[in-house]
């Protein structure tokens, strides 16, 4: 069976019970080339619920075409769904975000079902300019009206240290922990030289990224957002200035060791080397739905490469934690240090 979404008069409620339907009436869906109107951020559905598994390829299609977040219920196999829970009441976190940002989540789950078959930079493409679509939203610019820009110091010397030794390894370690490794257009810009630098110089044969104090980075720096002229140009400096993409360049070469909060930019980023290291402290979130975004720093490239479309988007709309033990279980990361 397959579950049909709450109307909005109820999106509200903390465990939905959604109205259930019928096998004949979603082939009947399926069917209906007008169907998919009834779903969606501006329709009065704005998620599908599915209970059970289907191999028929009509359905399939049609849920994959769908311009909303189909969650599975119990049905882990189906690779239609965006994202998969165990259980139904599971399922109340995710559709209290989508209620709280549709357009976002809409976004979203078109993203990462288009960038799961593309080459990486034509990815990035598409992340970017859905990104970009969301910076001139009304979501977001709910959040920026509600966000009150914080008051914080910088710490002394550069925003990254680089050095490199008679091994032929560059070390790059994130410093600013007074703003936690806050992603700074300060902190971009010395990634994207040091990056630069590892890529022209072949005799570098291995990179070490870390980062100074409690944590590795909570992500982009809040008081940044939207800060650029407009969507279009932000959009422009994505693609000339994404410190995700000169690390896939180099991945092979490349080992992340974190620690701590890694929340947005500080996974999506990570994501793109060969190996990650992390300290059993280690935490991992996407929070850019809460801001009617999504992750812009690559990580839907990066970490749906990583952990696969479904469980990037369960990360991404749940909002959730994931400890170290659950992301080497899943890939995100490859080994955790006991010793971090």
């Amino acid at each position: 069976m397959f579950a049909c979404p709450l109307p909005r008069s109820r999106m509200v409620l903390s465990n939905p019970v959604p109205v259930v339907a019928s096998s004949t009436e979603l082939a009947a869906w399926a069917r209906d080339p007008t169907s998919a109107s009834r779903f969606g951020a501006l329709a009065e559905r704005p998620w599908l619920l599915v209970h059970t598994s289907t191999d028929d390829a009509r359905v399939c299609a049609w849920l994959r075409a769908l311009p909303c977040p189909v969650i599975g219920v119990g049905c882990a196999s189906n690779a239609a769904c965006d994202a998969t829970v165990a259980a139904l009441p599971a399922a109340a976190p995710l559709l209290r975000t989508i209620a709280h940002s549709p357009l976002a989540a809409a976004l979203l789950v078109q993203v990462l079902r288009a960038v799961e078959t593309l080459p990486t930079e034509r990815a990035l493409l598409v992340e970017s300019l859905a990104y970009a679509t969301l910076q001139g939203g009304t979501e977001f610019a709910r959040w920026r009206a509600t966000h009150t820009p914080g008051r914080t110091r910088d710490d002394p010397g550069p925003a990254v240290l680089v050095s490199r030794d008679e091994a032929a390894t560059l070390r790059m370690t994130l410093n600013r922990p007074s703003r936690r490794n806050a992603m700074t257009v300060e902190m971009r810009d010395a990634l994207l030289e040091a990056l630069q630098l590892a890529l022209i110089d072949r005799s570098i044969a291995t990179i070490c990224i870390d980062a100074a104090g409690r944590c590795f980075s909570t992500g982009g720096d809040l008081d940044e957002f939207g800060s650029a002229p407009d969507p279009a140009s932000a959009h422009l400096v994505r693609q000339l200035a994404l410190p995700g993409r000169l690390l896939w360049s180099c991945a092979d070469r490349c080992v992340v060791r974190v620690h701590g909060a890694c929340i947005g930019s500080g996974i999506e980023f990570p994501a793109f080397a060969s190996r990650i290291e992390a300290a059993s402290d280690s935490w991992f979130q996407l929070p850019e739905l809460r801001y009617g975004l999504i992750p812009g720093a690559g990580g839907c490239v990066s970490l749906s490469r990583r952990i696969g479309r479904q469980r990037t988007a369960w990360m991404a709309l749940s909002g959730a934690r994931i400890d170290a033990r659950t992301a080497l279980e899943w890939g995100l990361v490859d080994a955790i240090d006991s010793r971090g």
